[in-house]
């Protein structure tokens, strides 16, 4: 049986083979990568369009996120202007170093061979392997997480003050980055009660120097949120839906079912496993620093897991969790019987096959058609011939502006719409806005100039036609996206744009006319 011990800071300074082949690996897949990105002939996700809007117009927040990944944005494209890839181009750099980080972290506490095998299965993930091909914040929060966790690792060491104000940088750029990075917190503190080599490190000089650090960095963002009635933090608490129906065994399933595609059908259920033995102090004298990555990691999943269980969870909400869980879930596997390392192994491979199919169905929509997965890319397909439509369709009926009520059709089009000549308005369901581009860019009330609607909601097309004084059919837009697939527009000219107050007995009348559907 092979046994993984911690060290009070296993010794890097000599060259290491494993944690250079572990490099050569990294670099590998970071050109893959790269090259995957060059030549995608998809277009961006709303999400990342929105981002790509934000970097217009650098704050120190925005309604639905920190700024970070817009800063990101605009430097990447600063330098290599605005095509798809260069707003995409930093997602390969910050997963290589998210998992430099998360090996570095494993090296110090079990050892070279440990390092290599996180680093290495980070950078395989299923989950990495889609996320390093589009800007997320995921991608962002995770190198300044993984930042984090290598620089209390070193705390732990005894590592000084430039440590304590590395973690401080660290966390207080996670913070910027989405406020997922609260789990690292709640880790943090979590360690500083059961782990007696983290609680010295923080309860000292070098632990305030962290917090102070830390404080300074985020400061800007909070003060931001302030003087904007904290709309980021009001997004997030609307994001719970916690107003809907409560208890869904349901959702609970599918978010644990996520969580097997997001982290490895094996690696999910070993990560539940290694955070038992934790729990229960197995592995000799790995058991504290074990215990320490449980910390980090069983938080994010247990709360989000109960989000599910009261309202929903989207999968990638958890996805904090799984730093430290793939350092807690390499030491378990790499420790034991040798069975464990046939899974560490047979999960790698298998993601590796996973990922490397998902690049070359990206790559190509017709492989992408023929093993069945042209869904997958149907909302990053045909928007330039979209926006070619919509350009037709608002010159042949004369108006002055185009309105959507979705606001992904509508940052698509800020981008992919140059040739539409109308302005770009978005309709609003609710008195406040649910979005920033209903913040931004709403219809203004009393804009009494000829418009076209573009609607892709057919529920909410009463409630649109209501608010106008004239609303007319002109037609529909149909987009092929592959596989069977379309997107739909009912369009509408309209006139007289005098919103009906979002008033109680309005909401009745909605609820009234929806329960006749």
């Amino acid at each position: 049986m092979t046994t993984v011990a911690p060290s009070a800071g296993t010794r890097l300074d000599a060259p290491q083979p494993r944690l250079l082949a572990a490099g050569v690996v990294l670099a590998g897949l970071l050109a893959l990568r790269l090259v995957a990105i060059s030549i995608d002939p998809n277009s961006l996700y709303a999400d990342e369009t929105q981002y790509w809007i934000w970097s217009r117009d650098l704050d120190w927040g925005y309604f639905s996120k920190p700024p970070m990944i817009a800063w990101i944005i605009a430097a990447t494209t600063g330098v290599f202007g605005n095509a798809d890839w260069a707003v995409r181009l930093a997602a390969p750099f910050l997963h290589t170093a998210t998992a430099a980080f998360l090996g570095l972290t494993a090296a110090r506490l079990f050892g070279p061979r440990a390092g290599m095998w996180t680093a290495i299965g980070w950078a395989t993930l299923p989950a990495v392997w889609l996320s390093a091909s589009v800007i997320s914040t995921d991608a962002v929060l995770m190198v300044f997480w993984s930042a984090g966790l290598y620089a209390l690792v070193r705390l732990r060491e005894g590592g000084g003050l430039g440590w304590g104000a590395a973690l401080g940088v660290a966390a207080g750029l996670g913070f910027l980055s989405k406020y997922a990075i609260i789990y690292f917190l709640l880790g943090t503190g979590l360690a500083l009660v059961v782990d007696a080599p983290a609680r010295r490190a923080l309860l000292s000089l070098r632990g305030l120097t962290a917090a102070a650090v830390f404080g300074a960095i985020v400061a800007p963002n909070v003060i931001w949120n302030a003087s904007h009635d904290f709309a980021t933090v009001s997004h997030t608490a609307a994001n719970a839906n916690w107003g809907a129906q409560l208890f869904n065994f349901d959702e609970l399933g599918q978010f644990v079912g996520d969580q097997l595609a997001v982290f490895g059908p094996l690696f999910f259920p070993v990560l539940v496993a290694a955070m038992v033995a934790a729990a229960r102090g197995e592995a000799g004298q790995a058991a504290r620093p074990r215990l320490m990555l449980a910390l980090y990691s069983a938080p994010a999943l247990a709360i989000v897991a109960v989000q599910a269980f009261i309202s929903r969870a989207h999968a990638n909400w958890a996805a904090s969790a799984y730093g430290a869980g793939l350092v807690l879930v390499m030491a378990f596997l790499l420790d034991g019987p040798r069975w464990r390392r046939g899974v560490m192994f047979a999960s790698i491979g298998f993601h590796t096959a996973l990922g490397l199919t998902f690049v070359a169905a990206a790559a190509s929509t017709p492989l992408s058609e023929s093993i069945g997965l042209a869904n997958a890319f149907k909302r990053v397909r045909g928007w330039e011939e979209t926006a070619e439509a919509l350009a037709r369709a608002s010159a042949a009926a004369d108006v002055e502006a185009v309105v959507f009520d979705n606001r992904n059709d509508f940052h698509q089009m800020q981008r992919y719409g140059t040739g539409i000549e109308a302005d770009l308005y978005m309709w609003r369901r609710y008195a406040a806005p649910a979005s920033h581009a209903e913040q931004v860019w709403p219809l203004p009330a009393g804009y009494d100039e000829p418009v076209l609607v573009a609607s892709e909601r057919p529920r909410e097309i009463p409630l649109i036609g209501r608010d106008f004084r004239e609303f007319e059919p002109a037609g529909e837009i149909v987009i092929p996206l592959g596989g069977e697939r379309e997107r739909v527009y009912r369009l509408f000219r309209a006139e007289g744009y005098a919103p009906v107050p979002r008033t109680d007995a309005y909401e009745a009348w909605v609820a009234e006319i929806r329960a006749g559907d």
